[in-house]
């Protein structure tokens, strides 16, 4: 659909998705006499029917998304725990570039332990995930929560079964608290 600048008269009965859209003066800032108004969508445009109908995210964004997050989150919180190893392993007799080189070493090598461990729990988390959704072909809490359960089986497996077991039943109670407190948090929380 292609927009044509409109009369800042112009009636709303003329189109009837008007309520959906806003006015937008490209040249409100130039203080011009001329006013050249669009009518802009207020909700997502899809090309196709069935995207308006998909309320999530594909699997490649899922990966994309779980991956990164993971990989940053614990890349950070890898950083700030190798920060205070490093200030803690400060000799006194350190020079200062001594200690800045002791403090990055520090932090960049256990950002990178922490953040690919938590990358990898968001890769396999994504795809169990998105596997769940396509094998069941419905997406609700009971996809997270299995997914959450075979990560962490599947993340600790090599160290037997007792730790798989452990760490399966860890990743599910933490999906689903976060499944469960994902509706509180965007109440308080604006997104």
């Amino acid at each position: 659909m292609a927009y044509t600048p409109q009369s800042p008269n112009r009636s709303h009965s003329d189109d009837e998705t008007t309520s959906n859209r806003r006015l937008y003066n490209p040249y409100k800032d130039l203080n011009l006499p001329t006013q050249t108004l669009y009518h802009l969508p207020t909700q997502p445009e899809f090309l196709f029917q069935e995207e308006s109908l998909a309320q999530r995210r594909s699997w490649g964004e899922n990966i994309t998304y779980y991956t990164g997050i993971g990989y940053l989150a614990g890349a950070t919180a890898g950083a700030a725990q190798g920060l205070g190893t490093a200030v803690k392993a400060i000799e006194p007799t350190d020079t200062l570039k001594l200690k800045i080189n002791r403090i990055l070493n520090g932090s960049g090598h256990k950002g990178r332990q922490i953040g690919n461990r938590c990358g990898v729990i968001g890769l396999m988390y994504a795809g169990l995930e998105s596997g769940m959704v396509a094998w069941r072909d419905t997406d609700d809490v009971i996809n997270s929560v299995v997914a959450g359960l075979a990560t962490g089986a599947l993340y600790k497996a090599a160290s037997g079964p007792r730790a798989a077991a452990l760490a399966g039943a860890l990743g599910g109670v933490v999906v689903g608290a976060a499944v469960a407190g994902k509706p509180y948090l965007k109440r308080y929380i604006p997104l």
